[in-house]
């Protein structure tokens, strides 16, 4: 793998391609995994890769992916870095709820990680509605010393705008992919500010990127369209940083690969044609 960082503070630097631990769990990221064995095999190759970044939530299962990160690799590598997510909670049926118990919530992942403090934590947005209040909550989090670092997830740019009136922030985790591209302004606008933007559903999510365009691209470089796509955000902004999920080792690898693959200006152009087409399930 490429040796490509991203310093966002002293103590907080980051491989560009990170690991997403939301596809441990079960079916609908709910309930255990069909192979637990597979998936603490994929965590320790994740570390055995060089990777510094995994990215979880108690919400995944709930609570089985940050157990399985525990039981594969604590005590943790000294440049592992951990970040989660508080303000949404599970419902027993699966669904995802807002939860203003950001404090209890930010301890059951502490509880479940086995660490004293989260390298950094995103408080998710589940509306367009402000978020003040539920920002300045997480901030006092920070001060707590519970977390080092605060980000924003599923946000508008108006609430980015919000939260940093109140606090410094390190990162935004939107869904963006080569497809999906309505967060172009603000990636260019975290850059110019140093924060770094990662986004969710990269491949698509649970619903995969289908585009013929970019499975002949692809084809053109000998790589494959997830490669070609993951290879597309490293490019797109020095401040993405990529988490691509899985729960096989071999599909592991085959994400990682990406990170040393170059697209042509060529490629670039003909990608950028296949933004618009397409759309997540809802």
């Amino acid at each position: 793998m490429k040796d490509d960082t991203l310093t966002l503070a002293d103590d907080l630097v980051l491989t560009r391609m990170g690991y997403g631990a939301m596809q441990l769990a079960g079916p609908g990221v709910f309930g255990p995994p069909r192979d637990r064995a597979e998936a603490v095999r994929v965590l320790r190759t994740v570390v055995d890769l060089g990777i510094t970044h995994i990215d979880t939530s108690e919400a995944y299962g709930p609570v089985v992916t940050n157990e399985i990160i525990r039981e594969a690799l604590h005590p943790y590598p000294a440049d592992l870095r951990l970040v989660s997510k508080i303000g949404a909670r599970r419902g027993p049926d699966g669904s995802w709820n807002r939860s203003d118990d950001l404090r209890e919530q930010l301890l059951d992942n502490l509880a479940q990680l086995g660490v004293d403090a989260l390298d950094g934590v995103n408080l998710r947005a589940m509306s367009d509605e402000p978020i003040g209040e539920l920002f300045a909550a997480t901030v006092a989090l920070q001060k707590e010393g519970l977390v080092r670092h605060v980000g924003l997830s599923n946000v508008t740019a108006a609430q980015v705008a919000e939260a940093r009136e109140i606090a410094p922030i390190v990162f935004v985790q939107n869904l963006y992919n080569v497809a999906h591209r309505t967060d172009d302004a603000l990636i260019d606008s975290l850059a110019a500010d140093g924060i770094g933007y990662v986004p969710f559903f990269p491949l698509g999510g649970f619903t995969p990127l289908q585009s013929d365009t970019l499975a002949r691209v692809a084809a053109s470089l000998g790589a494959s369209p997830q490669q070609t796509a993951l290879a597309w955000l490293l490019q797109r902004s020095p401040n993405i940083l990529v988490i691509p999920g899985t729960s096989a080792v071999a599909h592991l690898h085959e994400n990682v690969a990406a990170a040393d693959l170059e697209l042509p200006a060529e490629a670039l152009a003909q990608l950028d044609t296949i933004q618009g087409s397409w759309s997540p399930a809802h």
